[in-house]
């Protein structure tokens, strides 16, 4: 049986401004990860000498986020029709169990549903604008990046309820870095792809800790991802895990020559990381003590790209 929304989840009575409840919908506290990967694929543009369009860069911001946006109201609705965020008893809101729009009476499904089609069309038509100053490659980057994000949570594909979602997140916010850059320079370059590796793996783990307090509600709905396939202690190990690969990503653009040796301070930024995967060893199979680690996991998604973008940019080569 869900629980009475606590305090802090949005209602009705409290958001009964149309336009501030549709702009909560999306769930714009997430959205800045987003911008951290769009800084960065801009920083890798400027450190190989392209000059800097402004127009371009703002235009890809706001298309990439209302593209993310668009995912996650379409996310809550898939969750809807699969029963997860119903069944969800374990939350840990704002972090996890969705937006609560559809539960607690916000939106309803069909405006949720309405709502998504919505952002996703305004998305396409500003990317038909883009692909007059950025060439072809963003067509592909872009239409990749649209199925993902619908390929992820709806049928027929529902890949994160196929133990795939990681992989889909992990392309999707490296698209994000390669989009931003393609954006400036007008071509495909290998620094975003190398520079965005990290990053994406880091919004991996953001993605995996938060399955912990829904793994009950996931694996009653059928949402068979790899925390909800493992038991807690196991599937605790696959955070380390993705760790490490964002670790070893980085040490290879250094070690191969294709990021600058000062990119190794970005490492730094993954120490808040460390302590939030002790702490997921501690409480894995009590997930409502994870919010610290998810916290700690949510500052690092955020810090290593801005940190790499800043060095990238400090070792760049200016026009």
């Amino acid at each position: 049986m869900n629980p009475a929304p606590s305090p802090r989840e949005p209602s009705r009575e409290h958001l009964a401004n149309p336009l501030v409840r549709y702009l909560l919908a999306t769930r714009p506290a997430f959205l800045s990860i987003t911008l951290a990967g769009c800084l960065l694929g801009f920083a890798t543009a400027l450190a190989d000498g392209v000059p800097f369009g402004w127009t371009r860069a703002a235009v890809t911001l706001l298309l990439a986020m209302l593209a993310h946006a668009g995912i996650n109201v379409l996310n809550d609705y898939c969750d809807h029709l699969n029963g997860s965020d119903a069944r969800n008893t374990q939350r840990i809101y704002p972090y996890t169990g969705g937006s609560r729009f559809i539960q607690n009476g916000v939106l309803t499904p069909y405006q949720m549903l309405g709502f998504s089609v919505v952002l996703f069309a305004v998305t396409i038509a500003g990317g038909v604008w883009l692909l007059s100053a950025a060439g072809s490659g963003l067509f592909w980057i872009g239409l990749a990046g649209l199925a993902i994000g619908w390929a992820y949570s709806a049928a027929p594909l529902r890949l994160n309820s196929r133990g795939a979602g990681e992989a889909c997140v992990a392309a999707g916010f490296l698209l994000v870095v390669a989009g931003a850059d393609t954006v400036q320079r007008g071509a495909f370059a290998p620094l975003p792809w190398v520079a965005g590796a990290p990053y994406a793996l880091l919004v991996v783990s953001l993605l995996y800790i938060n399955q912990f307090p829904d793994r009950a509600a996931d694996r009653a709905s059928g949402k068979l991802h790899w925390v909800a396939r493992l038991s807690p202690a196991a599937a605790a190990w696959g955070y380390g895990l993705i760790l490490l690969l964002a670790v070893l990503t980085l040490l290879g653009g250094v070690l191969f020559d294709a990021l600058p040796l000062a990119s190794l301070i970005a490492l730094a930024a993954l120490f808040p990381a460390g302590a939030a995967a002790r702490q997921l060893q501690r409480f894995a199979a009590t997930p409502e003590r994870l919010a610290p680690a998810i916290r700690l996991t949510l500052f690092t998604a955020h810090a290593q790209p801005l940190l790499l973008a800043t060095i990238l940019l400090f070792s760049g080569d200016f026009p």
